[in-house]
């Protein structure tokens, strides 16, 4: 029996300490190709290629672990009956079978009540301290919901800190859901089929439909935005072949059955409504709900002083991100909370919050 008919493809999965140490090693003198890294925040894996040799870096395993794990991405459905899932061979290597096809796992999850809190700058810039972590293209994350809500959502608050040129890669993502809210600064962002590079500011969006390919290319000092995805573990993969801009915009194609949108908070004066989710303010529809068939939605909000309401939702995810002012949150057992500018909070489905806010607020909401 040969497995040769059924394998599409084979890499080598190898463990190590220092990822960005050993990446560097094999890109900048090896030679070999990053293909893709994650998670974003805190890069743990890394798919290379080159030479005829595909290779996987990952802190997750063992340290000193030997011998090499290969994996093979086959047609399970189609190997012989009773095949084993690891075939074990001679010196202790390892061959696990692997499913070949592509797909998004996204985990069942579990909602909880998380409050994110912006951390006082420390005294030589407001991106550092334990609150700020070091992420894929040096970019800076704030984790604003630790628990992955059981691994189906990330969301992050991004900062680039010194602007200038993003050493990015025309890159995508095997997501169910990604957006980026630009919260302050600028970045200068391409995108597959969407023609000439644009420029994200403060209170644009950007919906990034699932496998389109985009890069970043240069952003104002103090860039920060906020990026929500699903599932929480999600690939970025490079592709080393197309060139962005890759010609005119194209309208109406879909990615993943997404389209992608493109919000100009300048443009949308004429886009304000009463409050649907957070009853009592004004919001913005930023296009989202539309673009991904009712799967998301996103709005802008507003509430002037004296604001007082009651909100609660029954869906998978509601995130609150305040820009401006000051909210303050009520719940029998939940207590009472104040949010402050910067700070963000996700709020379980099935719990009513009285909300009130003195001064009034402006924000971005989330809900799927």
């Amino acid at each position: 029996m040969t497995l040769a008919p059924h394998v599409a493809s084979a890499r080598i999965l190898l463990p190590c300490r220092d990822l960005p140490a050993l990446l560097a090693f094999l890109t900048e003198t090896v030679g070999l190709q990053l293909e893709r890294i994650f998670p974003a925040e805190e890069p743990a894996v890394a798919d290379l290629r080159g030479f005829g040799l595909a290779l996987r870096l990952s802190t997750q395993s063992p340290a000193g672990a030997t011998p090499p794990v290969l994996q093979l991405f086959c047609d399970r459905a189609g190997l012989p009956a009773g095949t084993a899932d690891v075939l074990h061979g001679p010196e202790g290597w390892q061959v696990l079978l692997l499913d070949g096809s592509t797909s998004i796992e996204v985990p069942e999850g579990r909602q909880s009540f998380v409050i994110s809190r912006l951390p006082p700058a420390a005294a030589n810039s407001r991106y550092e301290g334990p609150a700020w972590t070091i992420g894929r293209a040096g970019m800076r994350y704030r984790d604003l919901l630790p628990d992955r809500y059981g691994g189906r959502f990330v969301a992050s608050h991004i900062a680039i800190v010194e602007g200038g040129v993003v050493p990015d890669y025309v890159h995508y993502h095997h997501v169910r859901f990604q957006m980026i809210y630009c919260l302050a600064g600028w970045v200068r962002l391409v995108y597959e089929d969407q023609g000439e590079p644009f420029i994200l500011n403060a209170g644009d969006c950007v919906l990034q439909p699932p496998t389109i390919r985009h890069r970043v290319l240069e952003a104002s000092p103090g860039l920060e935005v906020l990026e929500i995805g699903c599932p929480a573990v999600h690939e970025t993969c490079v592709d080393s072949e197309l060139t962005l801009p890759n010609g005119a915009a194209r309208t109406g194609l879909r990615y993943g059955g997404q389209h992608f949108v493109h919000h100009v908070e300048a443009n949308s004066a004429a886009r304000w409504r009463p409050g649907e989710s957070t009853v009592g303010t004004d919001a913005c529809d930023l296009g989202i709900e539309a673009a991904t068939s009712g799967l998301a939605r996103v709005h802008a909000v507003r509430a002037s002083a004296g604001y007082r309401a009651y909100a609660r939702h029954d869906g998978e995810f509601r995130l609150l991100f305040l820009r401006e002012g000051s909210l303050e949150l009520r719940h029998p057992t939940l207590g009472q909370h104040t949010l402050a500018a910067g700070d963000c909070v996700t709020m379980p489905a099935g719990e009513e919050f009285a909300l009130h806010s003195a001064e009034g607020f402006v924000a971005v909401e989330v809900s799927l």
